[in-house]
């Protein structure tokens, strides 16, 4: 009985913080309201007029929900255009394009801007949510 006692606590310890690191995961719609919302709209429903110019010259931020184009593009360049911003990838890729997509890999944690992508592509219907999925698996990104 001792030596189940002995073995039970270890792996009970073990449980527990596992348990505890999935409930200290970021929240994504809480991290999307903070970090998104302003520019992209609470529901991610975009800017008004967001492919028109504004202005400045600059479209305003797109829809993150199925009328946008977010769900186009695979995992690893959407984090790659959070993380770095909009101008850097669009850069390294050689598009003649000015982006206002600012920079949140300074900001934000990996996990982070994962929850975030997550919490947006869970918004998606569950047959565009399947494009996106065989988009990400095309890039090699999932």
């Amino acid at each position: 009985m001792q030596n189940t006692a002995r073995l039970s606590a270890p792996f009970l310890a073990l449980a527990l913080s596992a348990a505890t690191a999935v409930h200290a995961q970021p929240e994504g719609h809480a991290l999307y309201d903070t970090f998104c919302a302003a520019c992209h709209g609470a529901n991610l429903e975009g800017a008004p007029d967001w492919q028109r110019p504004g202005p400045d010259g600059l479209l305003p931020a797109p829809p993150h929900d199925e009328t946008g184009h977010t769900w186009h593009h695979g995992d690893r360049f959407l984090f790659d255009y959070v993380a770095r911003g909009g101008q850097a990838v669009l850069d390294d890729l050689g598009v003649n394009f000015t982006s206002a997509m600012p920079a949140f890999g300074d900001v934000l944690q990996d996990a982070e801007l994962e929850a975030i992508l997550d919490f947006i592509r869970q918004s998606w219907p569950e047959h565009i949510r399947a494009i996106q999925a065989a988009r990400s698996a095309q890039d090699g990104a999932s």
